[in-house]
């Protein structure tokens, strides 16, 4: 997925000083977003098209997820919890002021089934909880999985599937002491970039004191915000053999997935500063191909930072982004693929593909070639 979005004075994803985001590219200062502040974003956006049994949550609170579930099965919090801890400390999840140690990215199918695996070994835990809470530190946390059962340790480890949490299919989720629970990515996301080189510019701000008198003049403060206007390239990938795996070949799922996503990679934008700017405009491009093959980021035909011309910086870089394009499928083509293509902006492009009215109209495309071409088991 390509998308050519033009983005009036905004601040949407900064760096720890308060600037926002940027990299040099082509040998020229551009405007960033983060892939991880996109993410992020569509993450937020799935809510509104997927189930929740089928997201995930990331969370150093896992502890109490499960205690509010254990709870709605009628048990007394404090025994819950000495359940649930005597669970995750028993895998090696340790437990600190209520916490895991790091942030888990665990499907609400995956706490659902640990939930369901106390409650069936609740007696066995609260032994096991009592005995382990003289227990200090890696001793304890050593200890603890040691005595956990046998055939509840397996159980347990067979709940870290994914659960067929759509987002964490797509997402992945690394764990660095338990690999065996990582899951690999299906979706690559880059980071958005400028098709032009850009300026930074500052907002100087006053703020008045409302009740100070009327002869006292001056601001009750005053700052500056960074910010600047870009033409965004984005570019995502899914590899959609790798997001069949992940949802433990669920058909269905893939299907819904993948289409959510693709929605939602356009639909989002990460909310830095939004308050303040309102740069809520939606993209002037987007083309979605569907191949046989390896991924292509189109990134460098903007290496050559984009020159606004007559027709202004976003049809010059629709022009840059489709002339690229037809180079790069003359020089690597031989893949079986289709492409579709939304076009808001005054640029006739040529190499993009089938032009399509609307989203809904692109994505319904899309997803028609999807089926065709990919066979998903």
């Amino acid at each position: 997925m390509h998308v050519l979005q033009n983005v009036a004075p905004a601040n949407l994803n900064r760096d720890d000083t308060g600037s926002p985001k940027s990299a040099m590219f082509g040998g020229f200062r551009r405007a960033r977003v983060s892939s991880q502040s996109q993410k992020r974003a569509v993450r937020e956006a799935f809510p509104g098209h997927l189930p929740v049994d089928n997201l995930a949550v990331r969370t150093k609170k896992l502890l109490s997820k499960l205690v509010e579930k254990l709870a709605a099965h009628g048990k007394a919090e404090e025994d819950a919890k000495v359940a649930a801890k005597a669970v995750l400390e028993g895998v090696g999840l340790g437990i600190k002021n209520d916490s895991t140690e790091y942030l888990l990215f665990i499907g609400n199918e995956e706490v659902d089934r640990i939930a369901d695996l106390i409650l069936e070994y609740w007696d066995e835990l609260q032994e096991l909880g009592r005995q382990s809470s003289s227990e200090e530190g890696k001793a304890k946390k050593k200890a603890a999985k040691a005595k956990v059962p046998d055939a509840l340790k397996k159980a347990l480890e067979s709940v870290f599937d994914g659960g067929r949490a759509i987002d964490l299919a797509l997402f992945g989720r690394m764990l660095a002491d338990r690999p065996e629970w990582n899951v690999d990515a299906a979706a690559q996301v880059a980071h958005a970039i400028s098709t032009h080189k850009v300026d930074r510019e500052f907002d100087f701000y006053t703020a008045v004191d409302d009740l100070s008198p009327k002869d006292e003049t001056g601001a009750g403060m005053m700052g500056d915000v960074e910010f600047y206007s870009a033409t965004l390239y984005r570019y995502a990938n899914v590899n959609l053999e790798k997001l069949a795996e992940n949802l433990q070949g669920d058909r269905e799922l893939v299907l819904r997935g993948l289409r959510a996503f693709l929605q939602s990679f356009v639909d989002t934008l990460p909310s830095g500063k939004q308050n303040t700017f309102a740069a809520h405009n939606p993209p002037d491009f987007v083309v979605v191909t569907v191949r046989e093959g390896g991924p292509r980021n189109l990134a460098n035909a903007f290496a050559k930072p984009v020159w606004r011309g007559r027709e202004g910086l976003v049809a010059s870089s629709v022009a840059a982004l489709d002339e690229y394009m037809g180079k790069i499928n003359r020089a690597y083509g031989g893949t079986k693929s289709s492409a579709h293509f939304l076009n808001l902006s005054t640029a006739k492009p040529s190499r993009a593909g089938r032009e399509h009215p609307s989203l809904t109209d692109l994505l319904d495309a899309v997803m028609k070639d999807v089926e065709e071409l990919v066979e998903v088991t």
